[in-house]
Order: C-alpha cells, then structure tokens, then sequence
C-alpha cells in the first residue's frame, strides 16, 4: 500500500464515522503531509488542528487556537471546539500521545469519552504513534492503520524535487538511471531517502550511475538498524559454490520470475525454498548465491534477534522486518536455520510459537515478491506443517558432497585464494577428503596455506592432504544425524539437491564414515 493507498484507506474511515484513528509510523511530517492532503479532498473549509507537549494545538489554517500544555488540556479543548460547531469536518491529530497513555489511566479514559462524543460531530481525531500497540479500552474505539514507507514513485519525485532545487548539480542519468537510483532507496524513510540523495550529490556535485552504489550503502547501514533485518550486497555466483547442480538448474529457470516480461506472461513470483541437510553443505552459501544470480536485494532474518525483552516487543520486531522486507521487494529474505525459533522449549510464554506463527502466515499469505530461503539443520524440530507446499515452492536436501562436487569445491576454493587448480593434484584431494562437506573442504585448504606461509613458501598438494588427514569430518562425528536425515529424504518428503530422482541420489550418496 502505497501514499494513495493509504489516503483511500483513511479518508474511508473516516466516512465510516470513526472516530480515533491511531496511525503508526515513524515518519511524522510524511504523515501530517497525507492528513492535510485527506482533510483538503474532503472539505477544504476544514482544519488540521495539531497537539504536541512542546507547541501545545496548532492549526494549518491559521486559526487561534486556546493554549493546552498537556493532555488533559488538549483533550478538554478539543472537545470544546468540536461541540462549538459539530458540523465542522476539522481532524485533531495528536503527536506521540502513546508516551501518556501508557501510563496514565485518566488519559486514556477522557481519550476514550472524547472518541465517543465526536461520533456525533464531523470532526474526528488521530492519534501519530511509532508503535503498534494500543491499551485495551482503546481496543473496540479505535482503528490501527500502519503507514507504508514510501514507495519508489514517491522516492523518484523527492530526488527529482532535490536535484531541481540544488545549485550546481550535474547529472549524467538517464531518467532509467534515476529511477534505478530512487530503487535502491527502497525500504527507506522520505527522510532517511532525501539525506542518502543529498549526501551522494554534495559528496561530488555530480549525480551518476556511482551514487547508486552510495545509496545502496546508506541502506544498508539503515536496515542494520532494524536489529532483526542484515542486508547484503549481491556479491556471489554460482560459480562460487560447487556442486549442487539440480538445485542451481531449478534457480536458473527462475531467474527471471521477477521481472516484467514474468508478469506478462502472467507467471506468478516464485514464493521460496527451504534448504535443509548436512552443517557445512553450502545451506547459506545456496541464499547468498540466490542474490547475486538473480540480482536482487539479500536481506536475512536474524531469528534470535527477533526476541525483545518486552511484552509484545518480538511480535512488533517481527512485523516491522516483514513490512520492511515487503517494502525492498523484489528481494531474497534468507532465514537462516529457522529451527532456532522454537529452541525455547516452551518456557518463554509462547513468544517463539507466535513469533513462528506470525511468519509462517506471513509466507503463506504474503502478496509481495519476496523470495524466502529458509535454511535448518535439525529438521526434527520443525512442525510438520513448516515446510508444507504454499509456503515453499519446493524443499531441497543438501547431502555430502560426491567426489566430483569435492572437485568443484576444492577448486572453487583455490581460486578464490589466487591459485591455479591445475597446480594441484585436484582428483586425488578429493579422494583422500571423502565424507568431508563444503565447510571442511574449505577449511583443510586454508590450513594448509597457514603451513606453507609458516614455512615461507607456496602450497602444495601435499599441505593440502596433511590437512585433511588431521581434520575429524561431520560424517564421522554425526554420522547419527546424517542418518536420520537421509532417511527423511528417502521418505519422499525432499528434492536432492544434486540429483534429479530419489533412486539417483541413493545410487551416489557417499557412504557416512565409520568413527
């Protein structure tokens, strides 16, 4: 929902006679912008008439107003002026009230009695709140309407409006430039938006296809803010993970579900995949490469985070980062091993079942084009429900890696430490690391360059074996687990991700290591 989306949704409420709207959003002067705009369409004989603590009521008409230095005030002398002329359409909107209700009672009682004495007048009252939440004898007077952030539309007009009103600027984009440049400014505030446009023109006076990098980074640092939500940088390929290739085909069929020729073909978004299987076979590695090969923002989860100390706080964490995910879209929304979610045990008053709950709806019902990745390792503490079709578009099993996928990786890891794979015995590596997954091969290669930097001299295939041979593989010491979770996919119950059929698989499959 965008800025008209929510003018309609407002201006409908209040020809629905109600008659206390709380409208959460953390962008003040945005919000007194779209109430003006509604007060304006509606009558423009009305009047905004604004309460803070500072500047007490205030009205955009210029009328005097009586002095209100606190609550009680504002509410007496609000309801004064709409029983001078109930048939006034004025809005009351009172700022950051939140920070009274909460703790005091006769507040939200003369609150209440004022929502229901402007039932009968035109007037109606507003109350602009940060937060969601509301006391419960608000609850059957007053309707929560959440303001979206602004949309790139809105995010174009306030760069166009910058760039035409600053001196000096010279701009070398395309008006396609500037519209990819107000997209990365997705998932910011108007505010927040104008200071990244305003920081990249004053860093060189010259607007160009470089600011969108700059961009890109003051969103980053805003998202990180967020403390549920991380934003990455759409950095790696499918050449930087080896293996795995039924699982990279299916994602190359889809890489272009996101674009406009999708949507013409009436092709609807893909909705996400879930990575389950072995620690250390590239769950992670999998949402990263998603990013970079579909070019698309990679925004993860943080689970833990999600949990504030609060009543209510991890249910607010949760929806905030879901609204702010929806808002960057189309993007990749990696949550990573989701069994964390429920690791409480029951002993944290339900918070973890309705923190999982809230983003299992959100998948399920969710309209925008996010792709979520969800990785986990114990797949026994997921609800039978988690992984159910809807919610994901299909499930992958990542085992340990054959010989040939140890090939791929352990040259995927020397090229990107600057060597050559032809300088090394690669078939015979992968040989002597049988049973190893991504992470150990990974790390027996930077041991081995430890060894040889110690020594003063370059690696060599042997540094690489020594390592191997000290290193105790998962496939030995979980071996258990392995087990278990090869017996869920023989169930049917997941697609390989290496190979096309179940019989395939089982044909392949590296034997687990004997301890």
């Amino acid at each position: 929902m965008g800025t008209v989306g929510i003018h309609d949704e407002i201006r409908l409420y209040l020809r629905a006679r109600v008659a206390l709207i709380v409208l959460v959003t953390v962008e003040e002067q945005r919000a007194l912008a779209v109430l003006d705009q509604v007060r304006l369409d509606r009558d423009p004989s009305s009047d905004l008439v604004t309460w803070d603590i500072a500047d007490g009521l205030e009205s955009a008409a210029g009328r005097a107003l009586p002095k209100a230095a606190g609550p009680p005030d504002a509410l007496a002398k609000i309801r004064e002026l709409s029983e001078k002329d109930p048939r006034r359409r004025d809005l009351y909107v009172l700022k950051d009230f939140h920070a009274f209700w909460e703790r005091d009672p006769a507040v939200r009682r003369r609150l209440r009695n004022l929502a229901h004495k402007l039932v009968f007048t035109g007037s109606s009252l507003i109350v602009t709140t940060p937060v969601r939440g509301i006391p419960v004898e608000l609850g059957d007077d007053a309707v929560v309407v959440e303001m979206p952030l602004p949309e790139a539309d809105a995010l174009r007009g306030e760069l166009d409006h910058l760039v035409d009103s600053t001196k000096g600027v010279k701009s070398t984009l395309t008006p396609a430039g500037r519209s990819r440049l107000a997209q990365a400014a997705l998932g910011l505030t108007a505010a927040q938006a104008r200071r990244a446009f305003a920081k990249a023109i004053v860093r060189d006076e010259v607007l160009d296809d470089r600011d969108i990098k700059a961009v890109l980074a003051e969103k980053k640092a805003v998202i990180r803010e967020n403390e549920a939500l991380e934003f990455y940088g759409a950095e790696e390929s499918p050449d930087d993970l080896g293996g795995l290739d039924v699982l990279k085909e299916w994602l190359r069929l889809r890489e272009r579900a996101f674009g406009d020729a999708a949507r013409e073909f009436r092709l609807p978004a893909p909705k996400g995949i879930a990575l389950i299987g072995i620690p250390g076979t590239g769950k992670s590695l999998t949402a990263k490469m998603i990013g970079g090969l579909w070019r698309l923002p990679l925004l993860r989860l943080d689970v833990g985070a999600l949990f504030g100390s609060l009543v209510g706080e991890s249910e607010e964490r949760v929806r905030r980062a879901l609204r702010l995910a929806e808002t960057v879209s189309p993007c990749v929304m990696w949550i990573d091993e989701v069994e964390k979610a429920l690791t409480s045990g029951g002993h944290d008053g339900g918070t973890s079942q309705r923190v999982f709950g809230t983003v299992l709806t959100w998948m399920q019902e969710k309209t925008a084009p996010v792709f979520v990745v969800a990785t986990a390792n114990d797949v026994s503490a997921l609800p039978p429900e988690t992984l159910r079709r809807g919610r994901f578009d299909e499930v992958f099993f990542l085992d340990l890696p054959t010989e040939e996928e140890r090939r791929e990786i352990i040259t995927v890891h020397l090229r990107k430490r600057g060597r050559s794979p032809e300088a090394f015995d690669v078939h015979q590596l992968a040989r002597d690391c049988d049973g190893f997954v991504g992470a150990e091969l990974e790390q027996v290669v930077v041991d081995a360059m430890y060894e040889a930097f110690a020594e003063e001299r370059d690696i060599t295939t042997a540094d690489i074996a020594r390592a191997a041979l000290r290193t105790v593989p998962l496939s030995k010491s979980q071996r258990e687990v392995i087990e278990d979770l090869r017996a869920w996919l023989r169930e049917g119950r997941a697609q390989s991700a290496s190979f096309a059929g179940a019989a395939q698989a089982a044909r392949y499959q590296v034997p687990v290591l004997e301890v």
